[in-house]
């Protein structure tokens, strides 16, 4: 008699099968730098699995996976300043989910759905309450005081779901083609009102240096003025007529003046008596 030998081996194919249908829905893979939340029939039971590989009950229970490193997230938002001037910006946030807090954002949010849930919207609303609090020339002055404020404004409102917010940026900020020009004629009226105020200041410096020049002058004037009147003032005290008639009889010369009177010339040697 001939033994079917198809069917144990059918069998043996089908039960290899199943094992390994059911072996591989019994494990699960948690990548590096996420935590697995553990699912029975599709609801969270509390249990988390760090990264690596993990049994569960097959069938019964899946594996959800949160990723806790650090993301980024780019948000173009709209705003309207203090006076009514409309700002779009775009802002760049870097945040990671808590580990603790894996369970509570699959339970209440979804793996994937906290960041358009929960992120964006509270990002957009803090660039807005933020924004209105600040004139659209003090936004472009006081920029890191204004990043500041939405930074600490979005990270009160996403804390409580787990989310860390580690770094917050804003990657621009941009204004109405009407207000930008507005910013550079104001720019250049700056500029030409610098220009005319140095030239003014160098104008009183050299009216300044010239009256300083002139007034230097004036004094030397008057004081070799008032030293040449003391010295003939000191002279003329020094005169007396004994003084004077020696000065005359150290500058004679012996010779007696000559007197022409009509056409004759008298010597006054003539005059002398005869001895």
């Amino acid at each position: 008699m001939k033994l079917n030998t198809k069917k144990p081996i059918a069998l043996v194919v089908v039960i290899a099968f199943f094992a390994i249908v059911l072996g591989s829905s019994a494990l699960t893979f948690v990548p590096v730098g996420s935590t697995g939340v553990v699912k029975t029939l599709g609801a969270p039971n509390g249990k988390v699995l760090a990264n690596g590989v993990h049994f569960k009950a097959p069938f019964f229970q899946s594996v959800e996976t949160v990723d806790n490193q650090i993301q980024k997230l780019e948000v173009d938002a709209s705003a309207v300043s203090r006076d009514l001037q409309a700002v779009s910006s775009t802002i760049a946030v870097n945040y990671k989910v808590n580990p603790a807090s894996s369970v509570e954002i699959v339970k209440n949010i979804g793996a994937q759905l906290y960041k358009d849930k929960i992120l964006s919207p509270a990002v957009q609303e803090c660039v807005k309450s933020v924004t209105a609090k600040y004139t659209a020339e003090g936004l472009i002055k006081e920029r890191n005081k204004v990043s500041v404020e939405i930074a600490k404004g979005i990270e009160d409102k996403v804390s409580k779901y787990g989310i860390i917010v580690q770094a917050f940026n804003i990657v621009n900020f941009d204004f109405s083609a009407a207000f930008n020009k507005a910013i550079e004629e104001k720019q250049v009226a700056q500029q030409d009102l610098i220009r005319v105020k140095t030239e003014q200041e160098q104008l009183v410096v050299q009216a300044e240096a010239k009256a300083s020049a002139a007034k230097a002058n004036a004094e030397a004037i008057l004081t070799e003025a008032e030293a040449q009147a003391e010295a003939n003032r000191q002279l003329a005290a020094s005169l007396t007529p004994s003084l004077v008639e020696y000065e005359k009889i150290q500058k004679w010369d012996g010779k007696l003046p000559s007197v022409s009177g009509g056409n004759a010339i008298v010597d006054f040697r003539d005059l002398e008596p005869t001895p």
